[in-house]
């Protein structure tokens, strides 16, 4: 028997290999000489870079980088080993990491930013830009950037200063990299822009379609959360409008209106048009990597998850993309989750054909995050005992 396991992180509580690890560790219980597939996954969002190292036997690269408000900051990106499928690891020496991702939130998301302190006028991108600029000068040629989680609004021109962009105001000097200084540029110079970056594959994770502009765009739905005034974000608007049309004439390229543009405070328009860049949704871009097609071939069961099932987990969630792969190959598919919520009965539609809770009793949110793991291995037997039953 051939069991696929690929569930997406328990948040606050479990990375994914570790929800892999428990999962597996209930089924062996029952079934010890059964075959597993371990497939950690994400969604793009917070934890891609860990489920996408955990998966291929990468390693995590930590940075110092320059915070959303100009102080240091700790963060990092993946190097991605060998093939999923395979067993090399990428601590062998004839074998040198050409894939990187990047989490934005990593070196400039919220969490960065006290409460107090949140105002995306004030802002930059420019940690982002740094970590790009530490895996090209490693020699990387393939990267996977997730967007989401930021804690700007500046179009990502901070993030393009360090790869070598300028963007000057009318005296000719570098303006603000905030997203107050979008309004004050005049020209943008590429003439230094990374050289690593041309023959660089580069694939954004992201799963809004919101524009760069206007009442769907960044600044309107984002900026509130990130502690914009309503004020703010006109300012913010206008900035993001002049920029775009100052991004057409540096690059040709009409990126305001595209589905995603507004992603992370504009961030995505900056890569659309300064870069080849391929946008798609985050779970597709990480079931490729991973090679989940592959895995599943020849499984008898596959498993995922994710912290909370319900009836959004239908929108592009890490268990209905996993779902969808293993039903191309008609194979049964069992969703774990740490608690189950209203109209989860959905997921039934999209390929998922039970799912269970793990949390076997009524009990606290923090109880239920220090038992995840016990939790999760303990009803992963009950699912195996219950599959026995049909042999």
């Amino acid at each position: 028997m051939k069991v696929v396991i690929a569930p997406d992180s328990f948040k606050e509580s479990l990375t994914a290999q570790q929800v892999c690890d428990a999962i597996q560790a209930g089924f062996q219980r029952v079934l010890p000489h059964a075959e597993y597939s371990l497939v950690p996954v994400a969604d793009g969002g917070e934890g891609t870079v860990q489920s996408l190292v955990d998966a291929t036997h990468g390693c995590v690269n930590y940075v110092t980088v320059e915070g959303p408000l100009g102080a240091d900051v700790n963060a990092f990106y993946g190097l991605l080993g060998r093939s999923s499928i395979e067993s090399d690891r990428l601590s062998e020496p004839d074998f040198i990491p050409k894939t990187a991702v990047i989490e934005v939130a990593a070196a400039s998301g919220l969490h960065h930013v006290p409460r107090a302190l949140r105002d995306p006028k004030c802002t930059s991108t420019i940690g982002t830009g740094q970590l790009i600029t530490s895996a090209l000068d490693a020699g990387i040629t393939k990267l996977i950037i997730g967007l989401g989680g930021s804690a700007t609004n500046d179009g990502g021109i901070g993030m393009m200063a360090e790869l070598g962009v300028k963007f000057l105001d009318v005296h000719g000097q570098m303006v603000p990299l905030t997203g107050a200084g979008l309004i004050h540029i005049d020209s943008i110079d590429t003439s230094n822009l990374h050289p690593g970056l041309e023959n660089c594959e580069i694939l954004i994770a992201c799963d809004v379609d919101n524009p760069l502009c206007g009442e769907k765009g960044a600044s309107a739905v984002f900026g509130p959360q990130k502690g914009a005034t309503e004020s703010d974000v006109q300012l913010l608007d206008s900035g993001l409008k002049h920029y775009s049309q100052k991004l057409y004439e540096a690059t040709g390229k009409k990126v305001a209106q595209q589905p995603g543009s507004g992603a992370a405070g504009g961030m995505g328009a900056a890569l659309l048009a300064f870069t080849n860049a391929i946008m798609k949704p985050g779970t597709e871009i990480v079931l490729e990597t991973v090679q989940l097609s592959e895995r599943v071939k020849g499984a008898d069961l596959v498993i995922t998850g994710e912290g909370r099932i319900d009836g959004q987990t239908v929108y592009g969630k890490t268990p209905m993309g996993v779902a969808k792969v293993a039903k191309a190959y008609d194979i049964p598919v069992i969703g774990i989750a740490g608690c189950l919520g209203a109209n989860h009965q959905v997921v039934y539609q999209c390929g998922i054909d039970a799912v269970f809770a793990a949390t076997p009793n009524a009990m606290s949110l923090d109880e239920a995050f220090e038992k995840a793991g016990e939790n999760v291995t303990n009803l992963a037997e009950n699912i195996a005992r219950m599959w026995q039953l049909k042999r």
